[in-house]
């Protein structure tokens, strides 16, 4: 297979392709019900260009990760579900098989394996109550791959639209980015580490302001890039969440809408709840700020599950990032 071929994942997987000189499949069990499209949906809307994309229902990413040995490794990797065996199938090419289990479990919390649909039922289905339709099972909380990509998304989608904080993050990865030759089309580049984001000479604004990044922005990017690479917050669990996200309001720029945001996709805290959020004020509307905080108890401790139904019940999905 040469480097200007395009792979046809769906084709390659028809033949029951697991294992080749070029790719590894695998399967990932869940436990139904599984609400794939709207979480595809979702992911679909947020790529960001050059790093990610959805293809026919496929999500595909870029990956440059670490060996135990200290070896970098680059790659793609393509994920879809299979509904008939009630798990999501991840393909990967084979230079990344030395971090393989590093990104099983990094695809588990993205695609939110581990969730018991079951165990949150009897406190969401009172979501209902408040208007019908709004809590449906099996709804799953979007993940991340990657802490630093998420975080400056959520930090790029503060206070506009999705398409703008979309088109933003692929400006922002294509100029900082590593530049990476795949097979899949609309893949060209690695997110940039915390690192590389450091080791930017002379301001952050004068990096970032030219892709439209305003410079209380750039600061805020340039703070978390210095907090993950110190490694201040231990952002691969949800444990001790609250305190995660005092730390994280402590950054100039970051408030409570987006130190929930990003508790909720990757500290996957499942009681993460963006309460200021348009879309979950514009779905409780008329609904007083108070008001839905205070109805927002009966949803614990699964406030995060809360607000993706809530994302999803609107129809144009008019939620911030």
């Amino acid at each position: 297979m040469t480097d200007n071929q395009e792979l046809n994942y769906l084709e390659l997987l028809s033949q029951d392709l697991y294992d080749d000189e070029y790719l590894v499949s695998l399967t990932l069990p869940y436990l139904p019900p599984y609400r794939w499209d709207e979480l595809i949906a979702f992911l679909d809307v947020r790529t960001i260009e050059g790093v990610e994309t959805v293809l026919e229902g496929v999500y595909y990413r870029t990956v440059r990760m670490t060996t135990e040995q200290g070896q970098s490794v680059t790659g793609w990797l393509g994920v879809d579900n299979d509904e008939s065996k009630q798990a999501i199938r991840l393909t990967l090419t084979k230079t990344l098989q030395p971090v393989l289990p590093q990104i099983v479990l990094k695809t588990g919390r993205m695609f939110d394996l581990d969730c018991n649909p079951h165990e949150m039922h009897q406190h969401l289905s009172k979501m209902n109550k408040v208007k019908s339709g709004i809590y449906v099972p099996g709804t799953r909380v979007p993940g991340s791959f990657d802490v630093f990509e998420m975080s400056v998304r959520a930090v790029l989608g503060q206070q506009i639209t999705v398409k703008a904080a979309q088109t933003i993050a692929g400006r922002f990865a294509q100029k900082h980015g590593t530049p990476i030759q795949t097979n899949v089309v609309g893949l060209t580049h690695i997110f940039p580490t915390p690192a590389e984001i450091l080791e930017l000479e002379g301001s952050i604004a004068d990096h970032l302001g030219p892709l439209g990044v305003t410079g209380r922005r750039s600061q805020t990017i340039l703070a978390l890039a210095e907090m993950i690479e110190e490694e201040k917050i231990d952002f691969s669990t949800c444990g001790d969440a609250e305190s995660k996200i005092k730390e994280l309001i402590k950054i100039p720029g970051i408030g409570p809408w987006t130190a929930h945001y990003i508790a909720m996709r990757t500290f996957k805290w499942p009681d993460a709840f963006p309460s200021t959020d348009y879309g979950v004020k514009k779905v409780l509307e008329p609904r007083t700020q108070k008001e839905i905080t205070a109805l927002a108890e009966n949803w614990r401790p699964w406030r995060a599950y809360a607000t993706i139904n809530l994302w999803n019940s609107l129809s144009e999905g008019k939620e911030d990032v």
